[in-house]
């Protein structure tokens, strides 16, 4: 079951060519040649449908963390050099067609365990892409203090 939202903001992309073409925002502000990687039987002469689901969930997942801390102050202060590293996989379901799988390299120097714990699960809860991939891809939270 879904549950409804009213966008606060909206963005549009075109894509032309599927993956050996161009993607850009109707807006102007992204405009990126695409390619098949190599792995996939591509040139890899272009950026990829991953790499940017990778770039956007790694932001999008420490800005979730950040906001998760200045709205509860029970939660520990974000260090100023936190960094997310998304990496994204894709390859053959076992039924049909692809699928994806992440792995979320969360850096959190000067925490706890347990603070860190704490932080990246508020960060779960407020993050869009963590919602829309909880329960239908794996995704595993790696954190490094």
């Amino acid at each position: 079951m879904t549950t409804p939202i009213t966008p606060a903001y909206s963005t549009t992309a075109i894509a032309t060519g599927g993956r050996d073409g161009r993607a850009r925002t109707l807006d102007g502000a992204i405009d990126v040649k695409l390619a098949t990687p190599r792995e996939l039987g591509g040139n890899g002469d272009g950026n990829n449908p991953e790499q940017l689901f990778a770039a956007g969930y790694a932001a999008c997942y420490l800005g979730a963390i950040k906001f998760a801390a200045s709205q509860d102050k029970s939660l520990p202060r974000v260090p100023v050099d936190i960094t997310v590293q998304a990496t994204v996989g894709i390859g053959p379901r076992p039924d049909q067609g692809f699928g994806l799988k992440v792995g979320l390299d969360v850096a959190l120097p000067g925490l706890t365990a347990e603070d860190a714990a704490r932080l990246t699960a508020a960060g779960h809860g407020i993050c869009p892409y963590s919602h829309a991939t909880h329960g239908n891809i794996e995704v595993i939270t790696t954190v490094t203090l």
